[in-house]
């Protein structure tokens, strides 16, 4: 049994596709996806906003290289994300459920912050 989901990629496709959902969830704090992938994205996200609290230099390296050098995505994580939820303990994130998609029945939702 799997510790996370593989969502039928391979390992390049798959961090790709998470860091890509990552970047645009930080941007805009909202994007509709499938379940699978909102559950997946999650909890990179909750662990890049937990690197913007710690606020050190070797957390901002480690987001950097998990958002694949996006600068501006981490700028806002450490100086806009991290300070909103600097009381908070986690939880930074909300799955809300729509519909399901006409052509294969995948359950969508919307993935924001709180």
């Amino acid at each position: 049994m799997a510790l996370y989901r593989k969502l039928n990629r391979e390992t390049r496709a798959r961090r790709s596709i998470l860091s890509n959902l990552t970047k645009t969830v930080i941007e805009n704090e909202k994007v509709t996806t499938t379940q699978e992938r909102a559950k997946e994205t999650k909890k990179f996200v909750e662990k890049m906003i937990t690197y913007g609290k710690k606020g050190d230099l070797n957390s901002r390296r480690k987001a950097l290289a998990f958002l694949e050098n996006d600068t501006k995505a981490v700028k806002k994580i450490f100086d806009e994300l991290a300070p909103r939820y600097k009381d908070r303990n986690g939880g930074y994130t909300r799955i809300i459920k729509l519909n399901e998609r006409k052509g294969d029945d995948a359950l969508e939702v919307v993935l924001e912050l709180v």
